[in-house]
């Protein structure tokens, strides 16, 4: 059974990003995060990336079709 929380370090795995990128996301509010325990520590919900990869798949999709290669771009 997998786990529903992820640590940072799994994130980071997971989107191939460093451990510094995932936290500013957290921090930011671009990834939805939890703290919890005393020390505070960050979990996210592996629902809440898997949202969240499917979020950045649509964004790119609309960045590609309003901005489409050209002939300069592939040289």
């Amino acid at each position: 059974m997998e786990a529903r929380f992820l640590l940072l370090s799994d994130v980071a795995a997971e989107l191939n990003v460093s451990d510094s990128q995932v936290y500013h996301m957290v921090r930011s509010g671009e990834l939805p995060a939890i703290k919890i325990g005393g020390r505070g520590q960050w979990r996210v919900e592996r629902a809440k990336l898997e949202q969240y990869i499917e979020q950045k798949y649509a964004e790119t999709a609309t960045w590609v079709e309003q901005n489409p290669l050209t002939t300069s771009d592939a040289e």
